[in-house]
């Protein structure tokens, strides 16, 4: 496996191949055909923002002998990557959180339609499922808690326009939409919250606002929080599964969850322009990654990170850590509806609200 890191180094990992029945017969990293002669198997190219990826393709590599190319990398930059190689595509699958990407891509006819795994979804998987089946849900995190220091905050906002009081004039921080996997949806969902899918104009007066109040930006939820942290900024807005984190390493932090909240599922999809060596290599990715074992790797793989997600699949629990999703007020935004605005709706962001 070869993974590029989002700093950009570069390090090579080799495993041995192994023997699965039903999978692949593998031989000095070979697959054995019928007839006796051998072809090397097709490596699987990885795009992927997830904090447990490294762990995730090296159980499969382990578990099924196919070799795995991974990049790793933030949304924004895997997107570009995937958008300036669509005539000439070189990726097997993408894996990010936030279907509104999926739809975009859905929507240019660049994703395998059609492949939906054999598990038993529970409600979240359910409906996180789209109808022509071209993207699969992994699981699912919130978009965006509001994190704080709970020594310096003693009476923090309770509702999403009290932010733009006085009271939190400067103090205010978020990610980067063109960067951050679930900015983009949180954005989206405060124009849905505002307006429906009309409220583009209510969401852009809303971070215009925002933005006179002093908002700090900054690229991912890392940085985000390390200027709530350092006291820079009072609340942070990030995902949910990054708050819990930070939560859970220092009791100082709190996290809370103003209503409505956005449901944000991690989702994987296919490239639909991909060898079918290939594509049937990912479909097998999905299946690990969605079995018993994925399911382990995942919630052990960024105990700290993404690993605080809510599962889709029966079966499999969330971690203790995080709430009952039955104690928050949730909205899901229809992907299709914003999805092919994300790219309208960032560049508008980053004009106007980042610089």
């Amino acid at each position: 496996m070869v993974r590029r890191r989002r700093s950009g180094r570069v390090a090579t990992l080799l495993f041995g191949c192994v023997t699965v029945s039903g999978v692949l017969t593998l031989g000095s990293g070979a697959a054995t055909t019928g007839a006796g002669a051998t072809a090397a198997p097709v490596p699987l190219v990885v795009y992927s923002a997830q904090g447990y990826d490294s762990a995730m393709t090296k159980a499969f590599t382990k578990a099924t002998g196919i070799p795995v190319n991974l990049d790793d990398n933030s949304t924004g930059p895997l997107l570009t990557q995937i958008e300036a190689s669509k005539n000439n595509p070189d990726w097997g699958l993408l894996w990010v959180d936030g279907p509104t990407a999926f739809a975009g891509l859905d929507t240019q006819h660049l994703l395998l339609r059609g492949f939906e795994p054999s598990v038993s979804w529970d409600s979240l998987g359910t409906q996180s499922v789209p109808k022509d089946k071209s993207w699969v849900p992994t699981g699912v995190t919130l978009t965006a808690a509001v994190v704080y220091n709970s020594a310096v905050v003693k009476d923090p906002p309770t509702t999403w326009q009290a932010l733009l009081s006085p009271t939190w004039k400067g103090a205010v921080g978020m990610n980067d939409p063109s960067q951050s996997g679930p900015t983009f949806p949180f954005i989206a969902g405060m124009m849905n919250y505002l307006g429906g899918s009309n409220g583009v104009a209510k969401g852009e007066a809303f971070y215009t606002q925002l933005k006179a109040n002093g908002l700090v930006i900054n690229p991912t939820n890392g940085p985000t929080l390390q200027a709530l942290t350092s006291g820079q900024i009072k609340l942070a807005l990030v995902q949910s599964s990054a708050g819990i984190g930070a939560e859970s390493t220092d009791s100082s932090l709190k996290v809370d969850y103003l209503n409505p909240i956005t449901l944000l599922p991690s989702a994987i999809g296919i490239d639909g322009k991909a060898p079918k060596a290939e594509q049937l290599e990912a479909e097998k990715f999905v299946e690990f990654v969605l079995s018993k074992k994925g399911q382990q790797v995942m919630q052990s793989g960024d105990p700290t990170g993404d690993s605080l997600y809510y599962p889709v699949v029966n079966g499999v629990k969330p971690l203790s850590s995080l709430p009952s999703l039955a104690d928050v007020k949730t909205q899901t935004i229809n992907p299709y509806t914003w999805g092919p605005r994300e790219s309208a709706i960032n560049t508008w962001f980053d004009a106007n609200i980042v610089q």
